[in-house]
């Protein structure tokens, strides 16, 4: 045991708290994917029921390597590289937006990568590229957070260009970037006031994009089903309804859903019904708690930071994740319109796994605390230099 417990230390650094609950996701991730594609597989796969197992298990691994990767890395190198990442995002919204070639439900998010053939959405990576590229810009404006032309209009621009993209084809994903800018902007010391013409600005800027793409007629009618009572449940939400209803308390057991043959996408959008039907409330309730534990380590890391860079990045990205959680399991109970968002570390993926990870990677890498007193050349110049300490590796 002590040449294992040598190795973990020398090889996972940061928060080992945050490190055993995505571990724990990634388990519980495997086991319900499993139950949730079974059947799936056997009527497309020629009965070969472990093959969605064995691809998804393989893109958790792939994921986890990309975290591990990611938290290898000083953290404040991010602040460099997310400048560059907008910069390619872009065109890969709009080139996307206009020619992809994989869409769904009349939406084009996907590319397919050649030679692999695996989708991949743009919006990810955008998605992490500007919560950090937020995080670096307020962590070098905090002698000047409350200049309009200084910090306010440099963010507007980066946050609604990259949303107003986003949500042509994607309203759910650019609505909860947005809600995590905001929150960014907030704990970045930002002015209400400023903070107010950025929400108004915001939902201009929302509108035009909405009215103008792919999903106008349908961000409508799901708000419509959701709000007017006397329409009929829709297809999906009844039956995530009665797979919570007879989960009971206990569940039904592992792999004894009957619920995930009628729903859609039940490996996904509505995985959380599927995990109360097996599990019950208990499993339902435990998945909630890591999710809590999640943003509670996460913000624990700001806290511990040093730096204002590291405190923002580590809330943006901890925000993120959670916030798309939280809206994913309040739509399969009834407590939202139906999104389309799938549950971050539990529902099967593909490329959105590696972006899981390396956001988890970057949050890792700043609970590394003897990195904080490291200094480098893009270190602001407002903030005090720090004493040199021993090599980062």
């Amino acid at each position: 045991m002590e040449p294992i417990k040598l190795w973990l230390q020398r090889n996972l650094k940061g928060d080992p708290v945050l490190w055993g609950i995505v571990i724990l996701f990634s388990l519980i991730s495997i086991a319900v994917v499993y139950s949730a594609t079974g059947t799936l597989a056997y009527k497309k796969m020629g009965g070969n029921t472990e093959y969605f197992l064995i691809k998804h298990t393989g893109l958790i691994l792939v994921g986890l390597v990309f975290m591990w990767g990611a938290h290898r890395i000083d953290y404040r190198y991010y602040s460099r590289l997310s400048l560059y990442a907008l910069l390619i995002s872009v065109p890969l919204l709009l080139f996307t937006f206009f020619f992809g070639g994989t869409t769904l439900n009349d939406a084009s998010r996907w590319l397919t990568i050649p030679i692999i053939n695996q989708t991949f959405q743009p919006s990810d990576l955008a998605k992490l590229a500007l919560i950090a590229h937020l995080a670096s810009m307020l962590s070098r404006r905090q002698q000047h957070v409350q200049d309009f032309k200084t910090t306010l209009l440099p963010v507007m621009l980066w946050v609604g260009l990259i949303c107003g993209i986003i949500i042509m084809s994607n309203a759910s994903t650019a609505l909860l970037l947005f809600m995590t800018c905001l929150l960014l902007m907030f704990i970045g010391r930002v002015p209400l006031k400023q903070m107010a013409v950025m929400v108004a600005i915001g939902l201009v800027v929302g509108g035009v994009g909405l009215a103008s793409g792919q999903r106008y007629k349908t961000v409508v009618s799901r708000i419509s089903s959701f709000t007017d009572k006397s329409k009929p449940v829709p297809f999906q939400l009844e039956h995530s309804y009665i797979a919570i209803a007879t989960g009971g308390v206990t569940g039904k057991g592992p792999g004894k859903s009957t619920e995930r043959n009628i729903l859609p996408h039940p490996y996904s959008d509505f995985i959380y019904a599927v995990i109360i039907e097996e599990y019950g409330m208990a499993g339902g309730a435990f998945v909630l708690f890591l999710y809590l534990a999640f943003l509670y380590r996460g913000l624990k890391t700001v806290m511990n930071s040093a730096g204002a860079f590291g405190g923002l990045l580590s809330a943006g990205l901890s925000f993120s994740l959670v916030l798309q959680a939280m809206v994913n399991m309040g739509v399969a109970v009834g407590l939202g319109p139906i999104t389309g968002l799938p549950l971050p570390l539990l529902s099967m993926g593909g490329t959105s796994l590696i972006f899981t990870g390396i956001s988890i990677g970057i949050i890792l890498s700043v609970s590394r605390g003897e990195m904080e007193v490291r200094p480098m050349n893009d270190q602001p110049s407002d903030t005090p230099r720090i004493p040199k300490k021993a090599a980062y590796a």
